[in-house]
This record gives structure tokens, C-alpha cells and sequence, in this order.
């Protein structure tokens, strides 16, 4: 899955790999209330009931705003209703920040690399 609007300002790329039952979903870009609509699609469950796990990959997401905030969240409360998680791996340090400043990171779990997502 890719989708990208390289004609809006603030351009998102999403791409969707699936590791070991647990999908990776790579936000790239900046993500905010142009590119919110195409965050929650990605990092909502499947529609059919598989794979509830997911790893957001944030490693290449260079801009992230309350928009993005409420994204997550709204990925988290999905997820755990499917009886599944979700989990924020690589988050650069100024999107690490906002995640910890509003206490996602003590609602999501946000570890350092998405191998340590996927493995925790």
C-alpha cells in the first residue's frame, strides 16, 4: 500500500509490509490536517479482522502535529478493540518529543527501532 499527494503542502507517503504477522506501516513526510485522513486509514486495523498488531514506523516522518496526535490515538483505541495493539517505533527526536509532551508515549508504547517494536 502506497499513497502519496506530492501536490499538497505537506506531503505523507504510507507503505505497508507485513512481518511476521504484524503489520509495519512506514509514515514518511509530515503529518498533519492536510495528511491526517490518510494516517488513520493506514494505521487502522484490517477490515477484515486480521493482524491486529501493528507497528507504526515513524522513522521518516519529519513533522508531526495534534492532527497526528489524534491519529494515534484514534489507531490505538481501534487496535485495542480488535484485541490487537499498536506500537510507535523510530520516532525522530522532534516528533518523539510531541508524542511525550502530550503522554502518548506513556499510553503507546514508543521504543527506538522497529525491530524492537516487533519484538517486544
Amino acid at each position: 500500500m502506497t499513497d502519496a499527494h506530492p501536490d499538497q503542502r505537506g506531503q505523507l507517503t504510507v507503505s505497508e509490509t507485513t512481518v511476521a504477522g504484524i503489520r509495519v506501516v512506514a509514515l514518511r513526510g509530515e503529518l498533519d490536517h492536510t495528511t491526517r485522513d490518510i494516517a488513520r486509514r493506514a494505521l487502522a486495523p484490517a477490515a477484515d479482522g486480521t493482524t491486529p498488531r501493528t507497528v507504526a514506523d515513524l522513522t521518516r516522518l519529519t513533522f508531526m502535529d495534534s492532527a497526528g496526535i489524534n491519529a494515534l490515538i484514534a489507531a490505538y483505541r481501534a487496535s485495542a478493540d480488535a484485541q490487537g495493539w499498536l506500537r510507535v517505533a523510530g520516532a525522530q527526536p522532534t516528533v518523539l518529543r510531541v508524542l511525550q509532551l502530550v503522554g502518548i508515549d506513556a499510553l503507546i508504547p514508543c521504543l527506538p527501532t522497529v525491530r524492537d517494536a516487533l519484538e517486544s
